[in-house]
């Protein structure tokens, strides 16, 4: 039995792209190297979605979860000082601290 999970796990890890990540949903993230542009916090995990509001580096944010779409990986997030404010940035520009 023992020896089924650990794949099992695994595999769960891997499907739900959070395999390697520094914070899991819930964990505490930070925007970075999104440059001279603002990290555009949308409605919805895509770039179709409307533009919520605009991070800039430092910005802490808590992550809830992520989703792959067309090949992104996109997290839902709130910014830790105003929790009510929330959406999905690419996870290209988020760390854990």
């Amino acid at each position: 039995m023992r020896l089924l999970l650990v794949p099992a796990l695994t595999w769960m890890l891997l499907l739900t792209g959070c395999a390697g990540e520094a914070a899991g949903p819930g964990g505490r993230v930070v925007v970075e190297h999104a440059g001279s542009e603002l990290l555009k916090l949308r409605a919805g995990p895509g770039l179709g979605y409307r533009v919520v509001l605009g991070l800039p580096d430092g910005t802490a944010l808590l992550r809830h979860g992520c989703v792959t779409e067309v090949g992104q990986l996109w997290c839902r997030v709130s910014l830790v000082d105003a929790p009510r404010i929330s959406g999905y940035v690419s996870a290209d520009y988020i760390s854990g601290r």
